[in-house]
């Protein structure tokens, strides 16, 4: 039996969540606002606190910073009924266990608090916390409200905290600079640089000079002292995207830059000192790279560190109409999208992944004439046949010249049929692969006779 304290406003919902835990055969603590809940910690042995995020007066995170001061190690789950980027890697940057949405299913707080209690003591944080942002206006934000997103949003904050070097892997398009930025945004080092390189865009020959400097002199051309990309970042975040793409020889200079935090800027005779943290990033299989020869295995063991994979939008279909939303706002179209039009977008495979759902989103919403954009102002199918139709999409059973809700008709059976399948027939799962509740699938199951 442990005890437990539940800080929130919410006078029924902690009733309830009282109920359950009491179940669970622990002790019981309530407190309806930030003020309460540390007296209560200064008074009382605690073992783990559920905390809301939004409370009269001091919030959940300010909660949090004392919290740790007043009880160092004690385990804290935060509570949202309004989930966001900032809030999640807030909380886990703070040393939140982990950060639950409202309403909590039984099962998944039963785990929860569990996991929480077994847990020895959360990593030390960062003393100060930043100001949250606006999501719809950030133009780096994370959005997204999956699960597979919010584990990404939790591992960001977890890494946040720290100076470890991060690696980043995802298809393209799927936002690989912005998990850099949110690390950046949330860590000790926000007040400082952060410097983004496409190791991809930079002929080989060039790379040591962008990365390092130069003196004047040291090679044709080099009229004037450069600083290089690394001590542009120093004190920040050095972002290096497309990081697979760095040649071997390259490669073993990087190597030596991470084990000993000095650079040697082209024809300089000694080096310099540089306080950088590293955030890599590629689509490539390094792994398989390494077993191949082309990656060197000891700079991939110093990059990953922590490891943050990235999903493509594919798998996480719940997330394509609110970032559809979010690129409506951030562009200031003042247009919205028809139920159908969402539809639509959900129902679409995206192989350039989040970049690709922008241009789509971007385009409709200059060519559009009216402030409701609908399905066929999006143009899906002449963008699938652009960028190349991928396997399985269902593309090939449409009728691409015919009308357009029976060619979506064929696109929703195949797309459902193909979840069903790599789902091995689990309805559920395929359910929460497609973003859809059960019931809906159970529907779309009978309308299109499919068993």
């Amino acid at each position: 039996m442990a005890r437990i304290l539940i800080v929130d406003d919410d006078t029924a919902f902690c009733e309830g969540l009282a109920e359950t835990l009491s179940d669970f055969g622990h002790e019981i603590i309530v407190a309806h606002n930030t003020e309460s809940g540390l007296h209560r910690l200064r008074t009382e042995a605690v073992n783990l606190a559920l905390v809301d995020l939004r409370l009269p007066g001091r919030d959940g995170l300010d909660f949090m910073r004392h919290a740790r001061e007043l009880a160092p190690g004690l385990p804290c789950i935060m509570l949202t009924a309004y989930a966001s980027a900032d809030n999640t890697i807030e909380a886990m940057r703070l040393g939140a266990f982990d950060h639950l949405c409202k309403p909590v299913a039984r099962d998944a707080l039963a785990q929860a608090v569990r996991k929480a209690l077994q847990c020895a003591a959360s990593v030390p944080r960062a003393d100060e916390a930043l100001d949250d942002r606006d999501v719809a206006t950030d133009r780096y934000a994370l959005v997204g409200a999956s699960d597979a997103m919010r584990a990404v949003l939790k591992r960001i904050g977890q890494a946040a905290a720290s100076d470890a070097s991060v690696l980043v892997l995802g298809e393209t398009g799927t936002g690989k600079e912005l998990v850099a930025r949110a690390l950046h945004r949330h860590s000790a080092r926000a007040a400082g640089p952060f410097v983004a390189v496409n190791c991809a865009a930079i002929p080989a020959e060039l790379m040591e000079s962008e990365l390092f400097g130069h003196v004047r002199g040291a090679f044709t051309g080099a009229a004037t002292d450069r600083s290089g990309r690394f001590r542009d970042a120093d004190g920040g975040t050095l972002f290096l995207d497309e990081i697979g793409d760095m040649s071997l020889q390259m490669q073993a200079k990087m190597l030596r830059v991470l084990q000993e935090r000095e650079v040697t800027p082209v024809g300089a005779a000694r080096p310099v000192r540089v306080d950088v943290r590293i955030v890599a990033a590629t689509h490539r299989d390094l792994a398989a790279m390494v077993a191949k020869g082309q990656f060197r295995e000891d700079l991939w063991y110093r990059l990953q560190v922590v490891s943050i994979l990235l999903p493509p939008l594919r798998e996480r279909p719940g997330d394509v109409v609110l970032l559809a939303e979010h690129f409506l706002r951030l562009g200031g179209y003042g247009k919205t999208l028809s139920p159908q039009a969402a539809r639509t977008l959900m129902l679409h495979s995206w192989p350039g992944n989040v970049r690709e759902l922008r241009n789509v989103i971007e385009r409709a919403a200059v060519m559009t004439p009216g402030s409701v954009i609908e399905p066929a102002d999006l143009d899906l199918l002449a963008q699938t046949m652009a960028v190349g139709t991928p396997v399985g999409s269902g593309l090939a059973g449409v009728d691409l010249d015919g009308p357009l809700q029976p060619a979506l008709a064929a696109l929703e059976r195949a797309m459902i049929e193909r979840a069903l399948l790599l789902c091995d027939g689990n309805r559920a799962e395929a359910a929460r692969r497609l973003g859809l509740h059960r019931q809906q699938l159970y529907r779309k199951l009978e309308e299109f006779g499919l068993r």
